[in-house]
């Protein structure tokens, strides 16, 4: 039950993900639900990233301004390299502290090429009697190019963190309250804030599509801006993640609650993230048993050794459970040799009407080497966290 038929999928602007699969197996108690925290069209992608009416600038004005003068720090020194003090005192950590200015013309493609994976690990399965037996590696597939054309809501996620530039993907989702227009992004918790020993990371940027044309890394450098970055970037001005990452994140307790919302806008442009890549997916809250999941495809651009980071990949097999501490919801597992970097990516799967929507992201791997993946089951706990962000910036 656990190998799957791995099938080309096609990710047009205006359609979702195409995915090969069947349901099957007993009915499941879902997970429990966990408790979120507040933080803070069919064309081609146009050569400059946007529509060129403006551009974000760095906002350091009003809350902004004041949320860090509240921790100590000067706002007016915040582009200049204030942002690269990490002391504990002065990093924002809480819910409602998340502030991430932008700073023009800081990820270019050298910066961002440079940028390097988080590891996020798990040497232990506490609770065995919630988890099945392994699933066999299935090897990760390059996804096809140009990257708008098959699966443009796919894009990789920069930020800063103590240990340097760093990288993760995600998923341009839909905005219910937004409806074609919506800003909002997808990813892991662990790709925004530190969890148990920090803060909410810095500099935080999206890129739908990077890298286009899937270039080498050696033909990268010399590519135009528009190859790198063909719908721009998009500066998170908003993100949310569960109460239990925050509290502890990075503890085996709490990798099923490892998921984060971002809400962005356009570093240079008006235009919305959904209306400028033409596509976003919808996300499935009914966090279904791991056994009626049934096949369930991982996208993302794995960094970790074999990979290099600028080629999106993907995955499908069917879903089995991995529970990670005792009394802790179950998570999905499939089997997939993408290494970290792909955390943050969605997961998909077809609902019983037959469309694709989000069901997970990529969370943790194996310590000591690659085959597999787990995610969180998304209940009510990120139902919430998805409706927040959308209520906030409803209008």
């Amino acid at each position: 039950m656990r190998s799957a038929r791995l099938v080309p999928a096609a990710l047009g602007l205006a359609t979702a993900l195409a995915l090969t699969a069947t349901a099957c197996g007993p009915t499941e108690t879902p997970a429990a639900a966990d408790r979120p925290a507040a933080g803070a069209s069919s064309s081609a992608p146009a050569s400059d990233g946007g529509d060129g009416a403006g551009d974000g600038g760095s906002g350091l004005t009003g809350d902004l301004a004041d949320k860090l003068r509240k921790h100590g720090v000067d706002p007016d020194r915040w582009e200049e390299g204030e942002w690269k003090n990490w002391d504990r005192d002065k990093w924002l950590r809480e819910a409602e502290d998340f502030v991430n200015p932008v700073i023009e013309g800081l990820w270019d493609p050298a910066r961002m090429q440079s940028a390097q994976s988080p590891d996020q690990t798990i040497t232990t399965q506490a609770g065995a009697s919630g988890t099945d037996p392994t699933p066999r590696p299935v090897r990760a597939q390059p996804e096809k190019t140009p990257y708008h054309r098959n699966a443009a809501p796919v894009g990789k996620i920069f930020f800063d963190a103590p240990q340097g530039h760093m990288v993760c993907s995600g998923t341009v989702v839909k905005d219910p309250r937004r409806p074609g227009k919506s800003n909002l992004v997808w990813t892991a918790g662990h790709c925004v804030h530190a969890g148990k020993k920090g803060g909410w990371y810095r500099n935080i940027t999206f890129v739908p599509s990077y890298n286009d044309l899937g270039k080498s890394p050696a033909a990268l450098r010399d590519a135009k801006p528009h190859e790198v970055y063909p719908y721009g970037q998009y500066w998170a001005d908003w993100a949310v993640t569960s109460g239990e990452w925050i509290r502890s994140g990075g503890t085996n307790q709490a990798w099923p609650y490892d998921y984060a919302v971002l809400h962005v806008k356009p570093q240079r442009g008006t235009k919305s993230l959904e209306e400028t890549v033409g596509a976003a997916l919808p996300v499935d809250f009914s966090a279904p048993a791991p056994a009626r999941a049934g096949t369930i495809g991982a996208w993302g651009y794995p960094q970790a050794a074999p990979y290099n980071g600028v080629i999106m990949h993907k995955c499908l097999d069917r879903a089995t459970r991995l529970t990670t501490a005792p009394a802790t919801p179950v998570m999905y597992r499939i089997g997939c040799t993408m290494t970290a970097g792909s955390s943050g990516g969605g997961w998909f799967r077809v609902l019983p009407n037959g469309k694709t929507a989000l069901v997970s992201n990529t969370s943790i791997g194996p310590a000591g080497s690659s085959g597999w993946l787990a995610g969180p089951q998304l209940g009510s706990g990120a139902r919430a966290a998805h409706e927040m962000v959308s209520k906030k910036y409803a209008r």
